[in-house]
């Protein structure tokens, strides 16, 4: 059974919700502000995050989660429709639903979320001579069987990329979402982190098979 922290601090939806989704197999804890959420992260398959919340608002409270448990899907719910607050929110978060919504559309999106982030909830990947263990946030090479130490931002970079297997990420959204500041053109932060990065994972970085450059877009971790 699929776990899913749910914090929304209005009652009539929450309850909705949350009977919906224990009707479709989920096991659903919910909170009604966002304080505690932090205890339960680590034990859920998923969030579910309203952005109007009293005391911390549900953006402060995302990133939060996000960097508890990185490998732990965040869908938004929000009545704010400005593309502002949309883009706010997916800087940490892996969907935004606008509200109201149709129960059936939250659950597809949900289905989605979690086959998409399988992969990292089971804890181990392995990208051909690297073992990463996404809970323990550690990985090994698996040829000499010795750990590969990267730096925050390595590490941070090489995540939101395992995060999004397969997706052809840009610049600006890797950026903006390990910095958590806009991208201004002609940074060459980004690039010189991924060359270390790339000096530390791959067989020849100079020909690279984990983190691909796709020319003219940006990068891909492809599983």
């Amino acid at each position: 059974m699929k776990r899913i922290l749910y914090i929304e601090d209005d009652l009539e939806i929450g309850s909705w919700v949350k009977e919906d989704l224990e009707q479709r197999g989920y096991e659903v804890v919910w909170h009604k502000s966002g304080e505690k959420a932090l205890a339960d992260i680590r034990e859920s398959h998923l969030v579910i995050l309203d952005v109007m919340l009293p005391g911390l608002d549900g953006f402060t409270i995302g990133q939060r989660l996000k960097k508890e448990s990185p490998e732990v899907p965040i869908l938004m719910l929000s009545a704010r429709t400005a593309v502002d607050d949309k883009l706010q929110g997916l800087e940490f978060a892996d969907d935004y639903v606008i509200k109201p919504f149709h129960p059936d559309e939250l659950a597809a999106r949900i289905e989605v979320l979690l086959r998409r982030f399988t992969h990292i909830l089971s804890n181990e990947i392995m990208l051909g001579h690297i073992h990463v263990y996404m809970n323990e946030n550690r990985m090994t090479d698996k040829r000499t069987g010795e750990e590969i130490i990267l730096t925050g931002k390595q590490h941070q970079i090489f995540m939101y990329l395992l995060r999004h297997p397969n997706q052809i990420l840009t610049k600006e959204q890797i950026y903006e979402a390990v910095w958590g500041e806009s991208y201004i053109e002609g940074d060459k932060s980004l690039m010189v982190h991924i060359r270390h990065l790339r000096e530390k994972i791959e067989v020849n970085p100079g020909s690279p098979a984990i983190v691909e450059t796709i020319r003219g877009i940006g990068y891909r971790v492809r599983q």
